[in-house]
């Protein structure tokens, strides 16, 4: 059996989620498709997949070779492209990832500059408020807020985030004085269910004194930042959220910050992209467009201008691969 056809079968199911699936989609037999994987199995020695009745998923070793597979035949294809002259820029379908509020706000609108300007290029973009393995679910680029887990990942810095708890002027006039964060358990808190319903925790001063926790009932639980954000324009309570999701509000004069000298945590924002893919050509043009933008917004803590994207006097379409000056690291 030839062994690329079995790789691209292995990587197919991975990515219709089913043998039947990976069968329509390469137009061959359920039987053939699981002939390949057998193949595949026997060769590397081990199970790549886990197999049930109702689901298939990659083994742990099944998600290393699925990423090294995905590299394998996106070089082969590219190797193609070239020797029929037909490689001149980034051409295909780019896939890409953020958490839904930044993704909306701040990402979407740098996607949607860049696929005017490189009309080769097509995007699948999915807005999650959940981790996902990028390898294992065939994603080009991701966005990421917080610390990265080691992984084989190549990450690229183009910011922070701080937190903020903010309430609406009416609220804050008509409700007791805030002045240290224990204070707010006398407050009508607005939390978001995935950050810690009942209790949000402080860093310590840098002084040595112990992290604070402040535990409180909340008001109101939400699933989103959006959620939460709209709450506290209407008055309803305090919530704590990044700066970035309410700089408009607070800009607009309906948010103010309280207890800023509490916040003094930072979270680095990345540009993620699988071990292998900053080489493809549709991934290296979008990082290389992406990154200036993103840089600009967080540097100035998320209260940058909201004007259009421009790809005006962008020249990143040639250039040579693997941007070391935008500061790529291996996590």
């Amino acid at each position: 059996m030839d062994r690329i056809d079995a790789i691209k079968a292995f990587v197919t199911v991975l990515d219709e989620g089913s043998l039947a699936g990976a069968a329509r989609k390469l137009d061959r037999s359920a039987a053939a498709i699981s002939r390949a994987l057998a193949f595949l199995e026997e060769h590397v020695g081990t199970e790549l997949l886990h197999r049930t009745t109702r689901s298939i998923r990659p083994s742990e070793a099944g998600v290393r070779y699925a990423e090294a597979c995905r590299r394998v035949l996106n070089e082969l294809e590219e190797a193609d492209r070239e020797a029929m002259g037909q490689l001149a820029g980034p051409r295909g379908t780019l896939t890409i990832t953020a958490p839904s509020f930044v993704g909306e706000e701040i990402l979407l609108p740098v996607i949607n500059a860049f696929l005017a300007a490189v009309p080769a290029v097509t995007a699948k973009v999915y807005f999650l408020d959940r981790s996902i393995s990028l390898a294992e679910e065939g994603v080009d680029v991701g966005l990421r807020i917080g610390r990265l887990p080691d992984s084989s990942l190549v990450a690229i810095n183009v910011g922070t985030v701080r937190r903020v708890i903010v309430a609406s002027p009416e609220y804050l006039k008509s409700h007791p004085r805030i002045a240290t964060p224990a204070d707010l358990a006398r407050h009508d808190i607005i939390s978001i269910a995935r950050f810690g319903h009942d209790s949000w925790r402080f860093a310590s001063s840098g002084d040595g004194d112990a992290p604070q926790i402040v535990q409180f009932q909340p008001k109101l639980v939400v699933d989103s930042a959006r959620a939460a954000t709209a709450s506290a324009i209407l008055g309803l309570g305090l919530t704590r959220v990044h700066l970035y999701q309410v700089a408009s509000a607070i800009q607009e004069g309906s948010l103010q910050i309280v207890l800023p000298q509490s916040e003094n945590t930072v979270l680095p924002v990345h540009l993620v992209t699988p071990y292998g893919r900053l080489s493809v050509p549709k991934v290296r043009a979008f990082v290389d467009f992406a990154v200036p933008h993103l840089r600009t917004y967080f540097e100035q803590d998320g209260n940058a201008s909201r004007k259009p994207f421009s790809a005006q006097g962008w020249t990143g379409l040639h250039r040579p691969p693997l941007p070391a000056e935008h500061g790529a690291t291996r996590t």
